[in-house]
């Protein structure tokens, strides 16, 4: 078995989706919904499932920062990804030494391509809203895309100015309240909190890609303002697909199959509404 652990976790659509892939693939396991109480659990938890063979998890919120720990005091072997991003969202565990990674950034630069294939990721500044855990996966993302103007906008700007700083050169930071100066010329913006957002997108190059992590719902306030400009929209569930492949390979050991797992994603959506 393997699962995701978050609180609350109820509407992930993770198990939908691996789940998905492994009845077409064969694969006699099964991916489930975990949601303990609190991190004292978490690592309860976490222990009972390394001792009884499970194969690994996804960890989503609040839980991403008790499985760094985690990781860390249990020797685990730390991937470049979620050593830059100093974030685990993936923990494999079939092996002697545990496995710690993030997909997240992985799934990311996927959806875009996926989404906005015109977009030339390095051809111009990309702005990401927040600097947390998924800020910081998204900012090494870019980097590594070759992307040399990244401006991470955050309500408290000293997060921000941390996050510039320990990035490294051609990182800056931005108060929200200066979020439309930091757009000027942008071609990319990603929304990497969870909360509703309402920006200005008129700054931002014509042929820009707006990308929202969130997919509930799918189609967000930010997305629809960027469609009215012209602009590209890049939506969460394509991100979600796009981390759940490199952690279904890690899991199982098997890639994913060819299956339309968003047509299937996009129902459930649309049932629970």
């Amino acid at each position: 078995m393997a699962a995701v652990i978050g609180r609350p976790v109820g509407h992930s659509l993770s198990p939908l989706i691996h789940n998905a892939w492994l009845e077409v693939s064969g694969i006699d396991a099964v991916y489930l919904a975990l949601a303990p109480p609190d991190d004292a659990a978490f690592w309860t938890l976490m222990d009972a499932l390394r001792i009884n063979g499970a194969l690994g998890v996804n960890v989503t919120a609040p839980f991403k920062g008790a499985a760094l720990t985690w990781a860390e005091l249990n020797d685990a072997d730390l991937t470049p990804a979620a050593l830059a991003a100093v974030s685990v969202n993936l923990l494999g565990l079939s092996r002697d030494r545990p496995l710690a990674a993030s997909t997240d950034g992985e799934g990311l630069i996927q959806a875009i391509r996926d989404q906005a294939p015109d977009l030339d990721l390095a051809g111009g500044p990309a702005v990401v809203l927040g600097a947390g855990g998924a800020g910081r996966a998204a900012v090494e993302a870019l980097k590594a895309e070759g992307v040399d103007d990244i401006r991470v906008v955050n309500r408290s700007v000293e997060r921000a100015d941390d996050l510039a700083r320990v990035s490294g050169p051609g990182v800056s930071a931005w108060a929200l309240a200066h979020a439309t100066d930091a757009l000027d010329g942008s071609h990319l913006l990603i929304n990497a909190i969870s909360l509703p957002v309402a920006l200005d997108l008129s700054p931002m190059a014509a042929s820009a890609a707006v990308m929202d992590m969130t997919y509930r719902p799918l189609k967000t306030d930010l997305l629809v303002a960027a469609e009215a400009r012209g602009l590209v929209p890049v939506d969460g569930l394509a991100m979600l697909i796009g981390q759940a492949r490199p952690s279904f390979e890690v899991l199982f050991g098997r890639v994913a199959p060819a299956v339309d797992v968003r047509s299937l994603c996009l129902a459930a959506l649309e049932v629970g509404r």
